[in-house]
């Protein structure tokens, strides 16, 4: 009976550490080319560093979606390694504040927290 357990628990562990995030990654691609191009003198790109994020697939995935979602927002990518979100976006309809807020705001308000966040300078 421990064996049939052992099994079925390591089965679910595979299934969702493989599945996961080919589902993820192929939503999130589409979600972006379905988002008009932002005219290049409104574009700005910011990293912000998120503090909470315990996973790359239930977290970052999460976090990097639902900016996505945002209007405004052309392109947003979350590395859960170094727990930094770069997210390109139109600077006529978002700011680092109100991105900041969205990336707060995921999960109920109380899992993330922003607690660094800099405009990339073009060099």
């Amino acid at each position: 009976m421990k064996n049939i357990q052992n099994i079925a628990i390591a089965t679910i562990i595979v299934f969702f550490s493989v599945s996961c995030k080919k589902e993820a990654s192929v939503e999130t691609k589409e979600v972006t080319k379905a988002k008009t191009e932002i005219a290049a003198k409104n574009l700005e790109t910011a990293n912000f560093t998120i503090d909470g994020m315990t996973c790359a697939i239930g977290c970052a995935k999460t976090i990097e979606g639902k900016l996505i979602e945002t209007e405004g927002v052309q392109e947003a990518v979350v590395d859960f390694e170094s727990k930094i979100a770069t997210v390109s976006f139109d600077k006529t309809k978002q700011n680092i504040n109100t991105i900041s807020t969205t990336i707060e705001k995921v999960a109920g308000g109380d899992a993330y927290k922003v607690s660094k966040s800099e405009i990339q300078t073009v060099k």
